[in-house]
């Protein structure tokens, strides 16, 4: 209760960092090998990789929650992101798509589905891994928004004064414009001059009781060595499964 109480008061990037070093000690050190989709053995628990080695451990329920706190950080952003959002999950709220697709995939069987890889597996087997609502696709999009998310807070954390409109479109061009369609991109630019200073968007960053721009620095930094090592280990299994080069349709 007392944690819960702390998370409540914290800001979304401090709650995203105390899950995201939770979510590390669940992980095992080993967790960058990864499994073959296309190696499975007679009796094999769809845990191992070809060499041996355990399959990549992404914990579905811990993951779920940063992303939910990592949404709620790209929300500040304004209409721009609400834009993003209509290509990345097609016109269903992010909150939405993690209740009702990942997350409904892990209720099935938690002990299973604990492990999001296991759900990538299994809709791989089924040959639904690319079907318009796969929790496979899912994942794909909601990291490349991730994507987006880091590299920006790795901008501001350099410079916490820099123009948002310009870090907000370079940190697209370089994680999501590759895989949007015309109509998108168009809608992008014009909602990229809603974007909010800087100002309004670092003070909402921040917990209301805090002035200190370092210890804002700080949060970013501790974020983003934490989350991307993570979003590295995403995309590696995705490439396993084929998914890593979709765009949007």
């Amino acid at each position: 209760m007392k944690r819960k109480r702390e998370m409540e008061k914290a800001s979304e990037l401090k709650s995203a960092v105390e899950e995201l070093s939770l979510m590390a000690i669940i992980i095992k050190p080993d967790h960058h090998h990864h499994h073959d989709p296309n190696h499975d053995n007679d009796g094999d628990d769809g845990h191992n990789c070809s060499d041996g080695h355990p399959a990549a451990t992404i914990p579905t329920r811990p993951f779920l929650h940063v992303c939910s706190l990592v949404v709620q950080i790209l929300d500040k952003i304004g209409p721009t992101m609400a834009v993003l959002r209509q290509d990345i999950i097609h016109n269903i709220q992010v909150r939405v798509l993690l209740d009702h697709r990942l997350e409904a995939q892990f209720d099935v069987d938690p002990s299973l589905y604990s492990n999001l890889v296991e759900i990538l597996k299994k809709e791989s087997k089924e040959g639904s891994s690319r079907k318009r609502d796969s929790c496979s696709k899912a994942l794909l999009w909601l990291t490349r928004s991730l994507d987006f998310m880091c590299s920006l807070l790795q901008k501001l954390a350099k410079d916490l004064n820099q123009d948002m409109e310009q870090a907000v479109e370079e940190c697209y061009n370089t994680s999501l414009k590759l895989w949007h369609g015309w109509i998108s991109s168009a809608a992008f630019k014009v909602a990229l001059k809603l974007v909010p200073d800087n100002t309004t968007f670092v003070g909402l960053l921040k917990p209301k009781d805090e002035a200190n721009d370092e210890i804002l620095k700080e949060d970013m930094q501790a974020l983003i060595s934490l989350l991307v090592p993570i979003l590295q280990d995403i995309h590696a299994t995705l490439r396993l499964y084929g998914l890593d080069r979709l765009k949007a349709t």
